[in-house]
């Protein structure tokens, strides 16, 4: 039978041996330190049904279904799946915002369409196939969100979702170790665009971003198939635009898409004030009134360390520790510098994946702080470590984790931001 009759029959696919539900089909994918063929019997024990595989010898039986490569085998069933289904794809990605975008995009749609939208991080060539073989046909809408760390992801990606309508919310110094530069960067974030020139209906662009702009003429956006969106004001009548009404510390905004309106939102920084109006824009563009949007934005709540207020017992809590490169960590610091507080205290971790520009990005960070006149400051991280400064260094979470419990801090607005892997979040029971 073929496969992707068999997926209709067997709508769940799973890629872990440890969660096989009941009817399910299995996908052997390899990893680095490991055959998942080895676990596709275990597989079949648990629940499922079949097990797709690529090394013929730990085939038993006819439930077991051997191709030549499993990974490229699950990007072809989602792409056969994607194309079967009336939804409408839109495309995301960007060095910052792309995932706290994609959530606000998901909670204004969501206010009238069906729609599916990537959970948690599946932004990689796994998690956007698995996403798409998610897709359902009362789904209309499908916010598909695409990440990458080298160049021509976004072009696979692309290729696997097939999107009809693209954004980037930004670009900037992420990922340096694998793209090189920032030139590096805005190739590799516009695939999404060259896509959408060949194949899709529009995008969606910040008319204040230069970059952005030069990607979509690069790309051969026609104007025809750009929505703009603009952090400011404009006489344009066919551009949605907006501005920060207040920030302190949670973001207020007005927002005129023919007719003006307020949002007050559940986010931390006028950093996110573009991830706004892009979800601003996109459900004018797909027909909500400004109700249904300010409906939407207003009842998003950040609950996964990005932009994110936390109160606990003796402090409050910027907490945007999911994930940090130079851009990001910039904006943070400048949007924590206008907070109007007698106690302010950064808890910063390393900018992970700069490569060689590694040393110099961090000496910026540390010379910004400087220049805000910041000097309650506590650094974690190797690459902190390694700088030129008198702000008080820590190798680990651990560390500071210790020296908070001898010096605990009190009635104090502290921001939390660092690359994953330094795992900030560790300190919030220690504030």
């Amino acid at each position: 039978m073929d496969l992707y009759d068999l997926f209709l029959q067997h709508p769940v696919v799973t890629t872990d041996s440890r969660s096989c539900p009941e009817g399910s089909i299995f996908f052997a994918l390899k990893g680095d330190n490991f055959n998942a063929n080895a676990f596709a019997a275990d597989a079949l024990s648990k629940g499922c049904s079949y097990a797709v595989i690529d090394d013929e010898s730990y085939a038993t039986d006819q439930r077991f279904i051997v191709v030549p490569d499993v990974l490229t085998t699950l990007q072809e069933l989602a792409t056969r799946h994607r194309s079967s289904m009336p939804a409408k794809i839109i495309g995301i990605t960007g060095s910052n915002g792309k995932t706290t975008t994609k959530e606000l995009i998901a909670a204004v749609l969501k206010e009238r369409y069906e729609v599916l939208y990537t959970q948690g991080n599946l932004n990689n060539h796994i998690g956007v196939p698995l996403t798409l073989l998610q897709l359902r046909p009362h789904h209309q809408l499908a916010i598909i969100e695409m990440g990458a760390n080298h160049p021509g992801e976004i072009k696979l990606l692309s290729s696997i979702a097939r999107p009809d309508f693209g954004i980037i919310t930004n670009v900037g110094k992420a990922h340096l170790e694998g793209f090189g530069s920032l030139e590096g960067v805005k190739r590799t974030k516009a695939e999404l665009y060259q896509f959408i020139a060949d194949k899709g209906l529009a995008v969606f662009i910040h008319q204040g971003n230069p970059h952005l702009l030069e990607m979509a003429e690069t790309a051969g956006i026609e104007e025809d198939k750009r929505i703009y969106y603009l952090l400011g004001t404009t006489d344009d009548p066919a551009s949605v635009y907006g501005e920060v009404i207040s920030n302190n510390p949670l973001l207020k905004m007005s927002c005129n898409t023919g007719e003006e309106f307020e949002v007050q939102t559940q986010l931390i920084g006028s950093y996110n004030a573009e991830n706004v109006l892009a979800a601003v824009t996109i459900g004018q563009f797909f027909g909500l009134t400004n109700d249904e949007i300010r409906r939407g934005l207003e009842a998003y709540s950040p609950s996964n360390n990005r932009s994110q207020l936390t109160i606990t017992a003796h402090n409050r809590l910027v907490v945007d520790a999911y994930n940090a490169n130079p851009s990001s960590m910039q904006a943070a610091i400048q949007n924590f510098s206008l907070f109007d507080e007698n106690a302010r205290v950064l808890i910063l971790g390393d900018m992970l994946e700069l490569g060689n520009d590694s040393p110099t990005e961090h000496q910026a960070i540390l010379q910004l702080l400087e220049n805000k006149g910041f000097t309650q400051v506590y650094l974690v991280g190797n690459e902190f470590k390694s700088c030129k400064t008198d702000f008080p260094r820590f190798a680990n979470v651990t560390e500071l984790q210790e020296h908070l419990t001898a010096h605990p801090l009190r009635n104090c607005l502290i921001l939390i931001k660092g690359s994953r892997g330094i795992q900030l979040e560790k300190i919030i029971p220690f504030v």
